[in-house]
């Protein structure tokens, strides 16, 4: 089906960079750009995982490969590729890579940040920047109603605490300099996301996917942990509606969460069991011994983003389970990666659904 009428036509034609392309949600928003016609170019460090969804998807991009704590390959970058609108996905993304990496997780994560910042100060072609940060910036614990946006900002862990402080840095350019240059500039908080394509370490689904595949249990360490789980075209469906308001200047400056239906927060333990109704295969056992800390409960309230975006999830637990196992058990038994199989169902389901962004 057609997609370049999406978010009220804004994508065919601009030029837009995405940060972390050849990451798992960052290869998952270039295809839902180029399917929609924009110019897309992506900055990174290579696939760090074997396969790699971007590597599978093989987009036509003008790719720049370049680590963000190199502050000169950053500006020369966005300099050479001029965008009008700026995604910043790249990260140290892994809760426990954090707790062994503590300072390349806050080098990539809030010194990254900057240079990326100071390269767009310097581009005055960037007229929306939208930063995703995640659901685990906030202090603990969670009110009754979960992690709204006013809620403190924490983070136990490194992981967790640099993405606060990115936050933080995004307050100070928005407030400094941003604002001033035209520049409009939007943090987006998303939960833990799952999805074909995904194959980094300690992560639940592709360590569960691996297992299976291997014909082996996983040891599970926190099977208690509450999480708000959510198709990787949720989040993004956010992301591109909040840049578009930011492009219209709607006044959406700040922070938004974009979380999944209802149903969808749930236990570590009881995503498995549904995963393990859509391939048997799939086997668990505890994990002895200590363990990093890790958040017990993450929850988040997505009002702000209801009232102020018109947005809202579109696929349930159930059906978000089901296109991620379905994504991989395909690509095992086929080699064959059927992302855009999947963004044609979730589009049309959100059709279906009478979500303006769609129509």
């Amino acid at each position: 089906m057609g997609l370049k009428r999406l978010f009220g036509g804004t994508w065919p034609g601009t030029r837009v960079l995405v940060t972390g392309h050849s990451g798992f949600k960052g290869s998952w928003l270039c295809l839902w750009l180029r399917e929609m016609g924009a110019d897309v170019a992506g900055l990174a460090l290579p696939p760090d995982t074997t396969p790699a969804h971007a590597k599978l998807l093989a987009l036509d991009l003008d790719e720049h490969i370049v680590d963000l704590r190199d502050a000169a390959a950053v500006h020369d970058a966005v300099a050479r590729i001029r965008p009008r609108v700026v995604f910043h996905l790249a990260a140290q993304s892994l809760v426990r890579r954090g707790y062994d990496r503590p300072v390349e997780t806050f080098d990539t994560n809030v010194r990254g940040l900057v240079h990326l910042f100071e390269a767009v100060r310097a581009c005055d072609s960037v007229r929306a920047v939208v930063n995703a940060t995640t659901d685990k910036v906030y202090r603990e614990p969670p009110p009754p109603s979960g992690y709204a946006e006013e809620h403190p900002l924490g983070g136990h862990d490194p992981y967790s605490a640099s993405k606060a402080c990115a936050e933080l840095v995004s307050d100070s350019y928005r407030s400094s300099w941003f604002a001033g240059a035209g520049t409009r500039l939007a943090t987006a908080r998303a939960g833990n996301v799952i999805g074909g394509g995904d194959w980094a370490e300690d992560r639940l689904v592709p360590d569960l996917v691996r297992a299976a595949s291997a014909g082996t249990p996983l040891r599970i360490r926190h099977p208690a942990a509450v999480r708000p789980w959510q198709h990787v075209l949720e989040p993004l469906s956010g992301y591109l509606r909040l840049a578009e308001a930011l492009l219209a200047g709607d006044g959406v400056e700040g922070a938004w969460n974009f979380g999944p239906a209802n149903d969808a927060t749930m236990t570590v333990a009881a995503l498995v069991a549904r995963m393990r109704d859509r391939w048997p295969g799939i086997a668990v056992e505890p994990a002895s011994g200590a363990h990093p800390r890790e958040a017990p409960l993450l929850v988040l309230d997505c009002d702000k983003a209801r009232r102020g975006l018109g947005w809202r999830p579109v696929w349930d637990a159930a059906t978000s389970v089901q296109r991620t196992i379905d994504w991989y058990r395909t690509y095992h038994d086929r080699g064959v990666a059927e992302s855009r199989r999947d963004l044609d169902a979730y589009v049309a389901d959100a059709r279906a659904a009478g979500l303006a962004w769609a129509a």
